[in-house]
């Protein structure tokens, strides 16, 4: 998330590069025409768009986990666990006051403040987001991190220390949720983006 603090503090850039404006005076136009080539859209329609798909990923991502809980919690809490794989994957539900893959179970209040801190950042990092991929990474590191922070906001003991159902339980691994997943898979996308140098406001840089 480095790299998309950095671009919090960039000035934002309007209009769409490369438009086809004539070159200042004394500018080399071949490099203005190899920069064209590689322009990155500004646009306010496309900022919309990109803003939108980072809330709607966040949505399904947020709603599937939600519904997945609500079912494990009234079919599945307090019964045998369901073998899906043999011993190799199965239901098994759980509560677990600690961070993602139950780590950390004394620091239920601090995991709830570190949920609430990336809302805020991603919400930051909207206005100026131009990249589709990190549209959708931003989006589900969202709807992962709404819903645990439902769970510890809505679920005994009490508000912001309430305990997250997790009930994905594979051989010789912690047991998690879909919302772990969707953090997961979203903290590997942007590994991934920051290793090809994309930023969330599109340009590419090389280190």
């Amino acid at each position: 998330m480095a790299e998309a603090e950095r671009i919090i503090d960039t000035p934002d850039i309007t209009g769409t590069e490369g438009d086809g404006e004539a070159a200042p005076e004394g500018q080399d136009t071949g490099a203005t025409a190899e920069a064209g080539a590689t322009a990155v859209d500004r646009s306010a329609a496309t900022r919309r768009r990109r803003v939108i798909l980072l809330f709607c990923v966040a949505l399904v991502a947020y709603l599937i986990d939600l519904g997945s809980k609500m079912l494990v919690v009234a079919k599945l809490e307090h019964q045998e666990p369901i073998e899906l794989i043999g011993d190799w994957l199965k239901l098994d539900a759980i509560r677990n006051s600690g961070a993602a893959f139950g780590f950390g179970e004394a620091f239920t209040f601090i995991f709830t403040a570190i949920a609430a801190t990336v809302i805020v950042v991603i919400a930051r990092l909207a206005r100026k987001l131009y990249s589709l991929p990190w549209a959708i990474a931003l989006g589900l590191l969202l709807g992962g991190a709404l819903g645990n922070l439902t769970d510890r906001i809505f679920r005994a003991p009490g508000v912001f220390e309430g305990a997250v159902v997790d009930f994905i339980a594979p051989a010789h691994f912690a047991i998690f949720n879909l919302a772990d997943s969707a953090i997961v898979c979203g903290g590997i996308l942007i590994v991934l983006l920051s290793f090809k140098g994309l930023d969330p406001d599109g340009t590419v840089h090389k280190d």
